[in-house]
């Protein structure tokens, strides 16, 4: 089979599209002939070796699938082949990624694909639904809550978005272009501020004067600042980027009001836990409420390409990337 692999960490230039054995399914493993996956941040940050973590080499990487069950091993029960899944967590904890034509994959990171949904949008949701499901729940979002998401428009903060609105919350939401705003209230948000360009603060003031109980963080150095002081009391902050980030924190104004900081990262999530997600996000998928934001799609054998444009966006704010990046074999 072909899979892009890196032998090395570093730049996107270490990949390499290259034959490989057919992986076989071990007990409790599926063997997934590949329809999508998709790139994320973290893909990046372990190919550059900017996350200290040990992987087996070569490697493969990419943690988002979307494909269709060949064969399934000993001890698998919710699977059998013909079945369409899609999944994340490839890639993670010694396991091989997913930019390949076959994967072997633990049933328990496998979810079925609804009838209706593409195996693209499948791939691009993956990880950012799941992220975002873990994190409303962590913050406990109820119907009727304020929620304001910083990059209303990027991969995450679309699905916060858009799973925050279909349960009951009224959202606010920053971007950093006019088409970027636009995306935000295609998917459901009441009001749209500009980052780059206007004063979040003000913005803030003026439509949550009481304060936001959910402010969800997306950027990699969150102004704490300014953040602790547009919650509500019981607000709850939410951060889940910028490892290397060591903004000063407002200790006094953030325990008078009886707020809490949420942070997690989704891969620490049990199976059983982003199962329970997966089958919420499933439901949303089949009627039509969640969409995947694809910005860009590229053949799988130009992993390369698509890495160094995810690095571009991620790392270095080049802004020319509205969605998540798609590969297909």
């Amino acid at each position: 089979m072909k899979a892009a692999i890196i032998e090395e960490q570093g730049p996107p230039s270490v990949i390499r599209y290259r034959d490989l054995p057919r992986p076989e399914p071990g007990p409790g493993q599926l063997l997934v002939r590949i329809g999508a996956v998709s790139l994320n941040p973290i893909d990046t940050y372990i190919r550059g070796g900017r996350i200290p973590v040990d992987i087996p080499l070569p490697y493969i990487p990419g943690c988002d699938f979307a494909g269709t069950v060949e064969a399934a091993g000993e001890r698998t029960r919710r699977f059998r082949p013909g079945d369409r899944v899609w999944g994340s967590n490839q890639g993670l904890m010694g396991r091989q990624g997913s930019f390949a034509e076959w994967i072997a994959v633990d049933e328990a990171f496998a979810y079925p694909t609804p009838e209706g949904v593409a195996d693209e949008d499948a791939a691009a949701l993956a990880l950012v639904s799941i992220t975002a499901h873990l994190g409303l729940g962590r913050a406990r979002l109820a119907r009727g809550d304020t929620l304001f998401v910083a990059g209303g428009a990027g991969g995450v903060g679309s699905a916060v978005l858009q799973m925050a609105r279909l349960r009951g919350a009224r959202v606010l939401a920053s971007a950093g272009s006019p088409e970027r705003m636009d995306i935000c209230r295609e998917l459901g948000a009441e009001a749209v501020i500009d980052h780059r360009r206007e004063d979040v603060a003000a913005f803030l003031k003026e439509h949550a004067p009481s304060g936001v109980d959910v402010h969800w963080e997306t950027t990699r150095n969150p102004d704490l600042e300014r953040i602790v002081g547009s919650l509500a009391l019981n607000g709850r902050l939410v951060l889940m980027a910028g490892r290397e980030a060591r903004p000063p924190f407002p200790v006094g104004p953030f325990y008078v009001k009886d707020c809490t900081l949420v942070g997690f990262a989704m891969f620490n999530a049990p199976p059983e836990v982003q199962q329970r997600c997966a089958e919420d996000i499933n439901r949303w998928l089949g009627q039509g409420a969640m969409k995947a934001r694809i910005g860009r799609r590229f053949p799988l054998a130009r992993s390369a390409e698509a890495h160094g444009l995810q690095e571009e966006n991620t790392l270095e704010g080049a802004g020319t990337l509205q969605g998540k990046i798609v590969l297909r074999p």
